[in-house]
C-alpha cells in the first residue's frame, strides 16, 4: 500500500462518517472513565490539578480537531500533533489515561499516510504498554506487549479495510467507465442505424422517383421536335413521378408509414409501387392474404418500388412481374424481368449515378430477419426474391 494512495483515501475519509463518530465517542468515554479511576485511586490531592487541566485541554484539542471540516485534512493532521503531545504528557503523569490510546490509534491510521501512521501506532503501543506496567506495578510481558500487539492488529485490520474500500471504488469506477463507453457505443450505433435507415428511405422514395423523372425528361428532350413524338406523354409521366416523390418525401419527413396493417391497403400499395416506374408490370397474389405487420409491409413496398425503378432504368425489359406469396408462417415477394440482366457479383460502387439499391434492399430485409436473393446473368433477365417471417396462422 503506497503512502500516496493512503493519503488520497484518508483525505476522502477525513474524520466523518459512522466509524469516525464511534471513534470520537469512545475517546471521550475512555477519557471520562480514566479520569474517574484516577480520582478513585489518587483522590484530589497531589497532581490532581495538573492532571485535570491536561485532561480538559486534551478534550478541547480533540474536539477542535474532530470538528475541522473533512475537506481540510491537512489542518486535521496539524491539530493531531497537539492532541498526541498532550495525551503523552497526561499519560506520563497519570497512567490511567493510557486507555485513550486505542481510539487515537484509529485516528492516526485514518489521517496519516502509512509511512507516518505506522510508526505513530508503534510509539503509542509502546507508551500504552509502559503506562499499563506503571498502573499494575508488575513487570508482566503481557502488559508490555499486549498494547503493542493490539496496535499492530488495529493497523493491519484498518489497512486491509482501506485496501478493500479502494479496490471496491476502483471496480465501481471501472464499471461506470464501461457503462459510459457502452452508452457511447450504443448511441453511435443508433446514429449509424438511423443514418442507414434514412439513406434507404431516401433512396427508395425521392431518389428513385427523381431518377425516373429524369429518364422521362431526357427522353422527351431527345424527341421533342420529332413529328408524332411521345414527348408530351414523357413530360406528363415525369411530372407525376416528381409529384409522387414530393409526397413520399413529405411522408418521410413526418415519419409516416406507407403501409397499413391490412391486406387490402397492402396489396394496393404493392401495385402502386410496382407500377410507379414500370406501368405495364403484372402483379399477382398467391395464397390467402393476411394482415401483414407494418414494418414488413413497408419493407416489401420499398423493395418492389426500388426493383421497379431498376427495371425502368437499367433492364430494357419487355416483360416484368411481381408475385406476392402468402405462406403459413412467412410472406415472400418475387420481382422478375426479361431484360438485359447483370452479374450480381459485380455490383456498381455507390456514386451519384446509383449503386445503392440492392444493398439497401438487402440491409432492409436483414433487419427484419428475412432472406434476400438475386438471380441474374447478362442477357438472362433478373429475379429478385425476398422472404419475411410472419407469426404462424391458426387454422
Amino acid at each position: 500500500m503506497s503512502s500516496g494512495a493512503t493519503a488520497n483515501a484518508d483525505a476522502d475519509l477525513g474524520l466523518r462518517g459512522p466509524l469516525a463518530y464511534a471513534i470520537h465517542a469512545s475517546f471521550f468515554v475512555l477519557l471520562s472513565t480514566s479520569g474517574v479511576r484516577y480520582v478513585a485511586v489518587h483522590g484530589t490531592s497531589g497532581r490532581f490539578g495538573v492532571v485535570l487541566v491536561l485532561a480538559v485541554v486534551l478534550a478541547l484539542l480533540y474536539a477542535v480537531m474532530a470538528t475541522v471540516p473533512s475537506r481540510v485534512v491537512v489542518r486535521q493532521r496539524l491539530w493531531m500533533w497537539p492532541v498526541l503531545s498532550t495525551w503523552a504528557a497526561l499519560v506520563w503523569l497519570a497512567p490511567s489515561f493510557a486507555w485513550c490510546a486505542f481510539p487515537v490509534l484509529f485516528l492516526c491510521i485514518r489521517l496519516y499516510p502509512s509511512k507516518i501512521a505506522y510508526p505513530l501506532v508503534g510509539i503509542l503501543g509502546v507508551l500504552a504498554g509502559i503506562a499499563f506496567y506503571r498502573v499494575t506495578g508488575r513487570a508482566e510481558l503481557v502488559t508490555l506487549l499486549g498494547p503493542l500487539c493490539t496496535a499492530a492488529l488495529v493497523a493491519a485490520a484498518y489497512g486491509q479495510m482501506e485496501r478493500d474500500a479502494r479496490e471496491r471504488l476502483r471496480l465501481l469506477r471501472q464499471v461506470a467507465e464501461a457503462q459510459s463507453a457502452l452508452a457511447d457505443t450504443e448511441r453511435a450505433a443508433g446514429v449509424a442505424a438511423e443514418r442507414e435507415r434514412l439513406a434507404r428511405e431516401i433512396h427508395d422514395t425521392v431518389t428513385q422517383g427523381l431518377a425516373s423523372a429524369l429518364l422521362r425528361l431526357e427522353a422527351a428532350e431527345q424527341t421533342w421536335n420529332t413529328t408524332g413524338s411521345p414527348s408530351r406523354t414523357d413530360v406528363d409521366a415525369a411530372t407525376e413521378n416528381i409529384r409522387t416523390s414530393l409526397t413520399q418525401s413529405r411522408d418521410l419527413v413526418h415519419d409516416l408509414a406507407p403501409a397499413k396493417d391490412g391486406p387490402a391497403d397492402f396489396s394496393a400499395l404493392v401495385v402502386a409501387a410496382a407500377r410507379q416506374f414500370t406501368p405495364d408490370v403484372r402483379v399477382r397474389t398467391v395464397g390467402e392474404p393476411v394482415a401483414v405487420p407494418p414494418d414488413v409491409a413497408h419493407a416489401i413496398v420499398r423493395v418492389v418500388s426500388s426493383a421497379s425503378s431498376n427495371i425502368a432504368r437499367h433492364a430494357r425489359a419487355e416483360t416484368a412481374g411481381v408475385t406476392i406469396t402468402y405462406l403459413d408462417n412467412s410472406i415472400s415477394v418475387d420481382i422478375f424481368d426479361d431484360g438485359v440482366g447483370f452479374d450480381p457479383g459485380k455490383l456498381a460502387d455507390r456514386s451519384r449515378y446509383g449503386g445503392y439499391g440492392l444493398r439497401a434492399m438487402r440491409s432492409r430485409i436483414a433487419q427484419l430477419g428475412g432472406s434476400f436473393t438475386v438471380e441474374s446473368a447478362p442477357g438472362d433477365g433478373t429475379v429478385i426474391a425476398a422472404q419475411f417471417p410472419l407469426e404462424r396462422r391458426i387454422r
